[in-house]
């Protein structure tokens, strides 16, 4: 029995060497050997290059790890902000880093124009949808056909018309683009929930960035913490610049970058603020190579993208 125990715990080690192995040939841990806190040299990389030995790592670098995996639960995400936050003091420094680590393709902000249909045109139906990433870029922006007649256009607001109507693509077509986009990303957006509401969509709550609900945003325009504060307020105050002053209507684009470029401002202070209010998880070998690496050679504790990817 001694000797099963033994042989099982053998062939255990030898799966988390593989995995730990395919890893860093993935890019997602960057040095090899410092688990558990051990010192000495890291084998020759694919590349040709040989990495440092890992000795007294520096604060710095026990902060910023290779990078979160792309698909980093948003705890994971809010808690790594924190960590950088915290060991960066809050500086310009700290967050550019954050931004280096944690951006690709992970977020994006959304605005949605709406029209009215129904009796006296009172339903809200989608006419346009917007969404940016994170640096501002479009990555899409149709014209939609609502499901039912369009009673009033509110061009005044909405910035339709009929002759948009022309190129404008089925409900249901724009539907299911926009929410492959959305999927796995964190939303940001404001008064989002009339967005969602138009999709026909429910996008998780700890995945969703309303920069209609946060106070820190409000206290830095020197507004009231629990007043309804517009975009177009919040942007004269905080980013001094003005929006949706066309008589021809609301930009759902430039709506959306707004919401961004808000979300930015107080970005690291907002994830740590999250971060506090979520519940404890244990250490990810990929996101802390400095914890003790034996509780991770069970099973349980690797993706299925990299068990299928041949060990």
């Amino acid at each position: 029995s001694l000797q099963s125990r033994s042989k099982k715990k053998s062939r255990k080690h030898q799966r988390f060497l593989e995995r730990r192995a395919l890893l860093e040939q993935k890019g997602l841990l960057s040095t090899r050997g410092c688990l558990g806190g051990q010192t000495h040299t890291t084998p020759t990389r694919a590349n040709g290059t040989t990495s440092p030995r890992c000795g007294k790592v520096s604060k710095g670098k026990q902060v910023v790890s290779s990078s979160l995996s792309p698909s980093a639960s948003p705890d994971s995400i809010a808690r790594h902000h924190s960590v950088l936050l915290s060991h960066g003091n809050g500086s310009p420094k700290g967050l550019r880093t954050s931004s280096l680590v944690l951006r690709p393709g992970k977020y994006v902000a959304i605005d949605c124009e709406m029209v009215g249909t129904g009796p006296q045109g009172r339903l809200s139906e989608l006419a346009r949808c917007s969404v940016v990433n994170y640096e501002g870029d479009v990555i899409y922006d149709k014209y939609v056909q609502p499901e039912l007649p369009i009673v009033d256009y509110r061009t005044r607001w909405s910035g339709i018309t009929k002759q948009h109507m022309k190129k404008a693509i089925p409900f249901k077509a724009a539907q299911a683009e926009i929410l492959k986009i959305l999927k796995d990303k964190i939303v940001v957006g404001h008064a989002i929930h009339n967005d969602f509401q138009a999709l026909k969509y429910f996008h998780p709550k700890d995945r969703t960035r309303d920069t209609s609900q946060i106070p820190m945003l409000k206290q830095r325009a020197g507004l009231p913490v629990r007043a309804n504060v517009s975009l177009k307020n919040l942007a004269r105050h905080l980013l001094h610049k003005k929006i949706q002053v066309s008589c021809k209507g609301h930009s759902s684009v430039e709506d959306a970058q707004t919401a961004m470029e808000l979300y930015r401002l107080v970005e690291v202070q907002w994830e740590k603020e999250l971060a506090r209010s979520l519940p404890p998880r244990p250490p990810s070998p990929v996101t802390d190579p400095t914890a003790d690496s034996s509780q991770y050679m069970d099973d349980r504790y690797w993706p299925s993208d990299l068990m299928a990817s041949g060990l």
